[in-house]
């Protein structure tokens, strides 16, 4: 009898070896495909933060854009300008104005 105890108590040792070896394998595994995920993680990140870098540039350049624009709407406003372009595009001559042209 003493016999068959001790091989009952040599298989429960094996099982539980066995079972340790297969949590152990588990937890391993878990612990790679964190890793893994961590890692393609990271690589979205920086991606992420260098189109938002160059969105930031374009919005940066936009808003420079858009000051210029400001000032050409506050220029073209003006009486002289308005004269400016009349006189080269519509051909303005004020009364007793006298204009010389070239030959061809």
């Amino acid at each position: 009898m003493a016999r068959t105890g001790r091989r009952v108590a040599y298989r429960k040792r094996n099982q539980n070896r066995f079972s340790m070896f297969l949590v152990s394998l588990v937890v391993l595994m878990l612990v790679v495909v964190a890793a893994w995920r961590s890692i393609e993680l990271r690589q979205k990140i920086n991606i992420k933060a260098q189109e938002q870098q160059i969105l930031e540039e374009q919005i940066a350049e936009e808003k420079a854009r858009s000051l210029d624009l400001d000032e050409f709407a506050k220029k073209i406003q003006t009486k002289g300008y308005i004269e400016d372009i009349a006189r080269e595009k519509l051909g303005l001559v004020y009364e007793g104005e006298i204009l010389f042209k070239e030959e061809e």
